[in-house]
């Protein structure tokens, strides 16, 4: 699931200031692949995200997810996160081919992760049956979108 503030403009750019800050100072105090040091990239994209400046949020999802494939084992949930994060952004950015190759990594580690019919697939299974809406596939969105509500129930 991706996790993202809804706040005003100035609130965005405060935290954001305050995010950068902290990364800083993490990263003069902590090892170079660090766990937090990740979970600051994040914090700065979902600001950016919120801020509607795509790019930027994207380079700081990646950023996060290069330290979470060094620094958590294979396969572990954050990972799935924040690939389900990068295919928002992508979404929103109307990359929709890019986004559907996000939101399927993320259903690939929550499929070892998680339990079958946890909420976060039923999250997975909704994202890239809308991407194949999107793409004018819709026999597969479809589908997918059945899985997905399959779950919720």
């Amino acid at each position: 699931r991706a996790i993202f503030w809804i706040s005003s403009d100035r609130s965005y750019s405060k935290a954001l200031s305050s995010y950068e800050r902290s990364l800083e100072i993490q990263k003069i105090a902590l090892p170079p692949n660090h766990p937090d040091l990740a979970t600051s990239y994040n914090n700065i994209g979902s600001m950016y995200y919120n801020m509607g400046e795509y790019s930027k949020a994207l380079s700081s999802l990646e950023q996060s997810l290069e330290i979470q494939k060094i620094a958590l084992p294979p396969n572990h949930p954050s990972w799935a996160t924040s690939y389900n994060s990068i295919g928002v952004i992508y979404d929103k950015m109307g990359e929709y081919s890019k986004a559907l190759s996000s939101y399927e990594r993320s259903l690939e580690i929550q499929k070892i992760a998680l339990p079958p019919n946890h909420p976060d697939l039923a999250t997975s299974y909704n994202n890239i049956g809308s991407m194949y809406y999107n793409m004018g596939e819709y026999s597969k969105a479809f589908s997918l979108l059945e899985r997905s509500l399959e779950i919720r129930k």
